[in-house]
Order: C-alpha cells, then structure tokens, then sequence
C-alpha cells in the first residue's frame, strides 16, 4: 500500500545518463544559489514581479515555487474562499491565490520570508487579502478552517539550523502537518501539497498521511533532468475525493 502511494512521487531514477547530468547541474545551481541566496533579487514569476529578500527562497531559481504558483487559477480557487499557505516563503503561492480567493493566510517560521511575503502583496497590490502571520505550521492559525490548504515543505529531513534553514530541514514536519491537516479545512476543503523525487523527506509525508487515512492523487507534475516535482491533491479521510 505505502510503496505504491510513494509512486505517486514520479520517479527517482531517470537513467544514469540524465541522472548524471542532472548531478552536475545540481552542482551547478548550489554554487548559484550560494551567490544569490543572500542578495536582493527581482524576479518575473508567471508575469507577477516577486522581490526576494537575503535568506528567503527564490521561487524561480529553485522552480519549485514557480511551478506550484502556476497550478495555482481559478479553477482551483473559487471565488470567496478561504486559503492558507504554509511556509509562504516569498509569498508567491499566497499571492496567486489571493487573485481569486476572498482570503489568504501566509505563514512561515522565517521573519525575514513573513517581511518578503508583505513587500510582495503590496507591490503588487494584493495587501487587502493576504493575513501575514509568523509561526510554525498549524500553530498561527489555531482553531481556524480553510478551503484550501497550500504547502512546499522542506524536502530533507534534518534538524534546521536556523529559521533560513527550516526551508530545506525538518525533522516531524511530515507529522504534524499529517496530523493536524484535517482539523483545518473546511467541509470538502483539501491541500495541495508539493514533493519532490529528490529528498528524503518526500516519503515521509506521503507516508504519514497514508497511514492517517487521507487520499492522495496526483494534481499536476513536472519532470526536471535531476528531480520530479509532483503536487499532490490531498483530501481528509471520510471526505469526497
């Protein structure tokens, strides 16, 4: 049952070639992002201009966050509902989900990506309906219900050194947001939730959320040469699929 919900993840191998070439442009883009990490950048995601402040991950160079925000229309997001981001980073998925939701809460754990994440809405003029708040997870939004539920959770597991690294390394957050998931959506409300092929923390959620009852399909999927992206639609147990 859990090997053939982990093959929801796509595939870990691509071949040894693509494998190979993957490994150097990995190598490649840490020596970048090692650059840039801690610079000012200004980037176009999608046609919206996210700013990207020191210690905050870049949407675009990452891609991750850039391909979950282009999931993200009103297809998805009905008109008035209710939405929350965890781990908002830059804001950029809370930012296309405010275009069609009524209201967006934006969490994260990182001061510097809660600041990031304001400066985004503003600029581009969405302040009215994204909620900023700072914390873990859950716990921002105790006792509070959503439509949607949007997470690009760490990939590796590991404890974070500091709240720039709690982006990349967690220990149990594949537990906590298994756990405490269904108190907070509504009445047919689900998650989406994105994974990696790469990282060894990917699994895990897809793991705990098995194992709690929760249903898990695929929603949309992209294929790098070193890593496949796939975001999972996940809906509590004892609700429509």
């Amino acid at each position: 049952m859990l090997e053939s919900a982990r093959a929801l993840l796509g595939p870990v191998y691509p071949g040894p070639a693509r494998w190979l070439l993957g490994k150097v442009l990995e190598f490649a883009m840490r020596i970048t992002r090692l650059r840039d990490y801690d610079d000012y950048r200004l980037e176009d995601v999608h046609g919206m201009p996210i700013l990207v402040l020191p210690s905050v991950a870049n949407p675009k160079l990452l891609r991750t966050g850039a391909f979950f925000a282009a999931c993200i229309d009103s297809r998805l997001v009905a008109p008035g509902s209710e939405v929350l981001d965890l781990g908002t980073g830059s804001g950029v998925c809370a930012l296309f989900a405010a275009r069609h939701a009524g209201r967006v809460v934006a969490v994260d754990i990182n001061r510097a990506a809660i600041r990031c994440a304001g400066i985004n809405a503003a600029m581009n003029h969405l302040e009215r309906k994204i909620e900023l708040r700072l914390g873990d997870l859950f716990a921002p939004v105790a006792g509070q219900r959503f439509d949607l539920v949007l997470f690009n959770p760490p990939f590796l597991l590991g404890v974070p050194k500091d709240d720039r690294d709690a982006a990349w390394k967690s220990s149990d957050a594949a537990t906590r947001f298994a756990a405490n998931l269904a108190q907070h959506l509504k009445a047919n409300g689900a998650a989406l939730l994105l994974l990696s092929s790469f990282g060894n923390a990917c699994a895990m959620f897809v793991d705990e959320l098995v194992a709690r009852g929760y249903t898990l399909s695929v929603f949309a999927r992209r294929r790098f040469i070193n890593e496949t992206v796939t975001v999972l639609r996940v809906v509590p147990p004892g609700a429509a699929s």
